[in-house]
């Protein structure tokens, strides 16, 4: 008769698979994705190097997973930005959501620039495309909004939110790699800001 887990052996199983992937975020926060490897995580575990690979197929699915983890809640922030529960004006909201998306960015640093622009592979890129993908379904949808209400001009809404994703990107990624003073955090928020709001709200 083949074996089947109990709830209680299910949930430790979830439980531990959870654990790891925090230690791994961790280790990506403080040191990006070339740091992660199946060794350093089972030794930062404390658990045999073998007893990873049951929970992780190889160190691609590892590092793919990871990259999700760390991006939903950042996307959720910009959508709640975007949406807030209290109507407000259109361009306060994609103000609001920009200045979110950069500032977010800014304070995480090191794990900020990993799920920008860190060389990855391949199956980690496909998830950092989709992470986009969902940045830009936001904006998407908040142009379009605006466009209705005649509060933004007339334009083709995904492609103006594709642009606003890569802006925010090329604009963070050089500051988030050599490292921003904390003395310029608000400079270099405010310019992003201003130039997304003047492309795409008039």
């Amino acid at each position: 008769m083949p074996y089947r887990p109990t709830a209680k052996t299910q949930a430790r199983r979830t439980e531990r698979r959870s654990a790891l992937l925090k230690t791994a975020l961790a280790i990506v926060t403080c040191e990006g994705f070339q740091a992660l490897t199946i060794n350093r995580l089972a030794k930062e575990a404390g658990i045999a190097t073998g007893t990873i690979y049951k929970y992780f197929e190889s160190k691609a699915q590892l590092c793919s997973e990871v990259f999700r983890l760390a991006t939903e809640k950042e996307v959720e922030k910009v959508r709640a930005a975007s949406f807030p529960e209290q109507p407000a004006h259109c361009r306060k909201r994609l103000a609001n959501a920009v200045t979110t998306f950069a500032e977010r960015a800014i304070l995480g640093g090191r794990l900020a620039y990993a799920l920008i622009a860190e060389p990855v592979n391949p199956m980690v890129e496909q998830e950092r495309l989709t992470y986009r993908r969902a940045y830009a379904d936001i904006f998407e949808q908040l142009i379009e909004e605006a466009v209705t209400k005649k509060q933004f001009p007339p334009q083709t809404a995904h492609v103006s939110a594709a642009a606003l994703v890569g802006i925010l990107s090329e604009a963070l990624v050089a500051p988030l790699a050599r490292g921003i003073p904390i003395t310029d955090h608000n400079n270099l928020v405010k310019a992003i800001k201003q130039f997304c709001l003047r492309a795409v709200a008039g």
